[in-house]
């Protein structure tokens, strides 16, 4: 069980990080540069980094919470709420694909407010796991 662990942690926290790298890119990309030597695509580098980045993690984090789960019996009131908090992420996750795809597009009206929404919510909803995970409420 502890590699089941150090998996959920590892893939965990390579998620987290593209879930909140992901918004601060869509948003340095939605700025026009003006002046600027250096021009990369940024939406082939935000598609790559989503599908064959984040969106892994993203699979092995929850395949491998769902063996902890199962694994370990766990249960309490408190991984319902973590659950809910993890689906939030699913759903940040989710809108970061939709606003690279946006900006694929051309579509930047709005890409800005709504990448640092995403951005704030994922935050919030990672600090939320954390709480849940290590203090354990309504054990």
């Amino acid at each position: 069980m502890p590699w089941i662990k150090i998996l959920h942690i590892a893939t965990l926290l390579c998620w987290c990080g593209t879930l909140l790298y992901l918004p601060a890119l869509l948003m340095a990309s939605a700025k026009p540069r003006v002046g600027s030597s250096f021009h990369a695509p940024a939406p082939v580098i935000l598609r790559f980094l989503f599908t064959h980045v984040a969106t892994p993690f993203a699979l092995l984090a929850i395949m491998s919470g769902t063996l902890l789960f199962i694994v370990g019996q766990l249960t309490g009131g408190w991984l319902v709420l973590k659950l809910a908090a993890v689906t939030g992420m699913v759903f940040c996750h989710v809108l970061c694909g939709w606003l690279i795809v946006r900006l694929e597009q051309e579509h930047l009206r709005g890409l800005m407010p709504a990448s640092a929404l995403v951005a704030i919510m994922a935050a919030t909803l990672m600090l939320a796991v954390l709480v849940l995970v290590l203090g354990k409420p309504f054990d």
